[in-house]
């Protein structure tokens, strides 16, 4: 029962995002709550992870100018694109 709520915390966010830069939070956040998670092994740092996860996350999917959302190619090359 444990694992199929953590599965779900972290599979839902991914499935409701809607733009690149939401997707981009909702996997930081992920990766990074699962990583503190396993590096400290209490719920204080799987949040923690959570928190620095998303804000890095969001930092990196977010375009400079309005209106415009960073993506990638099949190659995982980043390229700008109108959202």
């Amino acid at each position: 029962m444990k694992k199929s709520i953590i599965v779900g915390a972290i599979i839902l966010p991914l499935l409701a995002s809607c733009s690149a830069t939401e997707r981009g939070t909702a996997v930081g956040a992920a990766s990074g709550a699962v990583i503190g998670g396993v590096i400290t092994g209490d719920a204080g740092g799987a949040v923690a992870g959570a928190v620095v996860g998303g804000a890095a996350g969001y930092l990196l999917s977010k375009s400079k100018r309005p209106g415009y959302c960073v993506y990638r190619d099949r190659y995982g090359r980043r390229y700008e694109a109108r959202c």
